[in-house]
């Protein structure tokens, strides 16, 4: 119900109210007192009344605001439709217009293909006739020379082809220099790829031989499973303890010791020697015996080491290159011993210094610790003529002499005749029959061999196998080889060698072409 109702609801309820307490009071208390409460009902009615008034003027007032807030959103609103109605017919008609503009772009550029393509129609009918004048004035031309040479066409186009072949091969042994040079440039790369691979595929056999000592048991003896221990505590204990693996072999009565660092395996040999001989065998004895079979061969090393200097007659050299030196004694290359080719390449450079009136000593030096790298290459990276000029310039050593190590084999520039000696020295020394498990009948036959080949090379005068083999120098003639052919002629020949022949390592091959005039004054 609505405020208005409510309060024409109350009016009556106070009238009957009123009524009701009048007819009481009159039959109670007489007529006064009903005249008195006719009178406060009615000033009741009168107070509901206007009270019922006022209520209806709130209402009608509350309503019409309320009508007025909802008339006032509805305009807001309706503004803002229109603003965007607007908007939107404002995009309309300017893409409308932005269309209007491309198509006419559009329409233009279809006119000017078409003239472009007119163009093109009329140069391409002008070039035919021109090209049909051309072929017409070339075929008048070819009669014309060969009416004033006196050759036919296929002769004429048989001798501009012998030119042509003769010019080309001049022309293709630029390129090969310039593809060999070239080459030089990218040589280290691919170099590094050849050796990944080459140590990919004899890495097995290399391990199987390089990096492992056979001891042999006392037959008949249960030493195996003593050497195993309880649930295998002892080998573990000596693999530990040493750093080499141990390797028991079902079949016969023998333990491989198998690791890369050569010192670490022959103290384990030695260790194990000791324990199979006592037959004490328990992780206590076998970390006892490693430490002092340690400290005996680092002993042996140094005096090996100080013997070798004694024995070279060199004088002040670092403790620390001595022990290194020593250690040299349980390094092999190639199966030739390394401190045994360091002494015999210290000689051999002594003895080429001599003759050269070079300082012989520094000389001997450089050529003994020219491999001192070797003795730790297992422990650090690097190649062992970086580590060696490392461990030299560390213990002060002469700058040639450090210069003598980096560059023996031709890693960096060379500062001294010296060092040119010790890489010859060295040379010599791996090249010796023998040294490195090789025959003399091998080094003669390769020897014999490259000179047939080079020797049966056209434009080849003379040729020598030098350097056991590892390096061939050709004499060309000077009247049917020229300049230009002289790189040729090197490329055919190794490529030859590569094909026909086969050598460790790689060979060198030089070509020699030179003029001389002769005359005698009398």
């Amino acid at each position: 119900m609505t405020t208005l109702s409510w309060a024409i609801l109350v009016g009556a309820a106070a009238a009957v109210v009123g009524g009701w307490l009048g007819w009481l009071l009159n039959n109670r208390f007489g007529a006064k007192s009903l005249e008195a409460m006719h009178k406060r009902a009615d000033e009741t009615v009168r107070a509901a009344r206007r009270e019922a008034k006022k209520l209806k003027l709130q209402s009608i007032l509350e309503a019409k605001e309320e009508v007025l807030e909802q008339r006032s959103k509805a305009e807001q609103d309706l503004r803002s439709r229109r603003g965007q109605l607007l908007k939107r017919e404002r995009d309309a008609k300017s893409r409308q217009q932005a269309l209007l503009q491309q198509e006419g772009e559009v329409e233009r550029r279809f006119e000017s293909i078409d003239d472009v393509r007119k163009q093109l129609e009329d140069r391409d009918s002008q070039i035919q006739t021109e090209l049909q004048e051309i072929e017409r004035l070339r075929e008048a031309q070819n009669q014309k020379l060969e009416s004033v040479s006196g050759m036919t066409r296929e002769e004429a186009r048989r001798e501009l082809l012998a030119n042509l072949r003769a010019q080309t091969r001049l022309e293709a042994a630029s390129m090969i220099k310039e593809i060999k040079d070239e080459a030089q440039r990218h040589a280290e790369s691919e170099a590094v790829k050849i050796i990944a691979l080459a140590i990919e595929r004899a890495a097995s056999d290399f391990s199987a031989e390089r990096t492992i000592s056979i001891f042999d048991l006392p037959e008949g003896s249960d030493l195996k499973g003593r050497i195993i221990g309880q649930e295998g505590k002892n080998i573990r204990a000596f693999e530990k303890a040493t750093g080499i693996q141990l390797l028991l072999d079902e079949e016969n009565n023998k333990v491989t010791l198998s690791g890369y660092h050569p010192v670490k395996r022959e103290i384990a040999r030695r260790v194990l020697e000791t324990l199979v001989k006592d037959g004490n065998i328990h992780p206590r004895r076998i970390d006892d015996l490693t430490r002092r079979k340690r400290r005996r061969l680092e002993d042996e090393m140094r005096r090996a080491g100080q013997d070798a200097t004694k024995e070279l007659g060199i004088k002040g050299l670092h403790p620390e290159m001595v022990k290194l030196l020593g250690r040299l004694r349980y390094r092999t290359s190639y199966g030739q011993n390394v401190l045994d080719h360091s002494k015999e390449v210290a000689y051999l450079t002594g003895m080429l210094a001599a003759e050269l009136r070079l300082d012989e000593k520094l000389a001997r030096r450089a050529g003994l610790l020219h491999d001192i790298g070797k003795a730790i290459d297992y422990e650090r990276e690097g190649t062992h003529p970086e580590i060696g000029a490392e461990v030299g310039k560390k213990c002060g050593e002469n700058d040639v002499v450090v210069n003598a190590i980096a560059s023996h084999h031709e890693d960096c520039e060379v500062i001294s005749p010296i060092s040119v000696l010790v890489s010859a020295a060295d040379s010599l020394s791996g090249a010796r029959p023998g040294a490195r498990r090789k025959t003399v009948a091998e080094y003669i036959k390769r020897i014999e061999k490259l000179e047939e080949l080079a020797n049966s090379m056209t434009g080849v005068e003379q040729s020598y196998a030098i350097q056991a083999g590892r390096e061939i120098r050709v004499i060309a003639n000077s009247r049917e080889v020229d300049d230009s052919r002289v790189d040729l002629l090197a490329s055919d020949l190794a490529a030859r060698i590569q094909s026909e022949m086969d050598y460790p390592g790689k060979i060198k091959v030089t070509v020699i072409r030179e003029t001389r005039a002769t005359e005698f004054a009398h």
